[in-house]
């Protein structure tokens, strides 16, 4: 699993840099993730998709993993935090047991985790928050133990298995346990709902669908913006056929509303969109193409 190098583009006055932890196959068939998809969708499109988003000599899907750690008035704020090291996932193997230089990655850019002023997750799934914790002896403990940990109030009650003991999904089996509540228990986060202004720059927006409490963070500086997604957008697939859902998105009709909203207004307002799992250049703009929309660009960033 090749690690790139960290990657900055600026927006405005502000900057953005990719931190990627993992670059891989999908945890799932094409049809098992996006069940409401045309099947024939990949291979049609299979000379931009291959290799950045579909494997085409396997038939699977390619995603990644990746943090935006964002400069913005002084601050140091870092956006969804991937799968985590050494996190028992019986239920979604592919992020098990991972021991990744993450960490490293943020150092490269000299960033520790002191350093993190803000940590944000945009919905609280298995693969955006593993690196709120460490393992410390035999506890998960804070990693950013300065920062205050942004979460969106009603994906913390949904996933509370004490709050809400039937129990969402099996993929988020432990990561309550192991990435959420020890971050709780420490004073660290502040639960939002409705939207959160951070600074003059960024503005965190309730989009739910995905999860109840699934998150955009707005940007906008210097007459340029972006928007930062989490799962809203999973796979390209949802751009052309903005109804389609991945198989984990908890309300359906509100996930499709939400990613037309988006999609419609990036393509309007020419907006720059970060997605939680692109591969590629990891960010691009759109404009409509009938029902739905199509990329017109990419992000100045390496490929991945």
């Amino acid at each position: 699993m090749p690690f790139g190098p960290p990657a900055t583009v600026t927006i405005g006055d502000v900057e953005v840099t990719r931190i990627q932890e993992y670059a891989g196959p999908s945890p799932g068939t094409p049809g098992f993730l996006f069940p409401d998809a045309d099947p024939a969708y990949w291979t049609q499109n299979v000379d931009w998709l291959d290799p950045a988003f579909y494997d085409a000599g396997t038939g699977t899907l390619r995603t990644v993993l990746s943090s935006w750690l964002i400069r913005s008035q002084d601050r140091l704020i870092l956006l969804d935090t991937g799968a985590g090291n050494g996190k028992e996932r019986p239920y979604a193997s592919v992020y098990g047991h991972f021991d990744n230089p993450y960490l490293d990655q943020l150092a490269a850019v000299g960033v520790t985790p002191e350093d993190v002023d803000i940590v944000i997750n945009t919905h609280l799934h298995v693969d955006h928050v593993g690196w709120n914790t460490v393992l410390e002896g035999r506890s998960w403990v804070p990693t950013f133990q300065r920062a205050t940990y942004l979460m969106p109030a009603a994906d913390v009650t949904y996933w509370d298995p004490i709050a809400n003991p039937r129990g969402p999904g099996d993929g988020n089996q432990n990561v309550f346990e192991d990435s959420v509540k020890p971050v709780l228990e420490a004073g660290l986060v502040h639960q939002w709902r409705g939207s959160y202004r951070l600074d003059d720059n960024l503005v965190l927006e309730a989009h739910p669908g995905h999860t109840p409490g699934s998150s955009v963070l707005r940007l906008e500086s210097g007459g340029e913006g972006a928007l930062f997604v989490g799962d809203i957008l999973h796979s390209p697939v949802q751009v052309a056929s903005p109804d389609v859902n991945s198989c984990w998105c908890e309300d359906p009709a509100m996930a499709r509303a939400a990613r037309r909203r988006i999609l419609g207004e990036a393509a309007e307002r020419r907006l720059l969109l970060f997605p939680g799992h692109f591969g590629g250049h990891s960010a691009c703009t759109v404009h409509a193409d009938g029902d739905g929309f199509a990329v017109e660009g990419w992000a100045d960033l390496p490929l991945i």
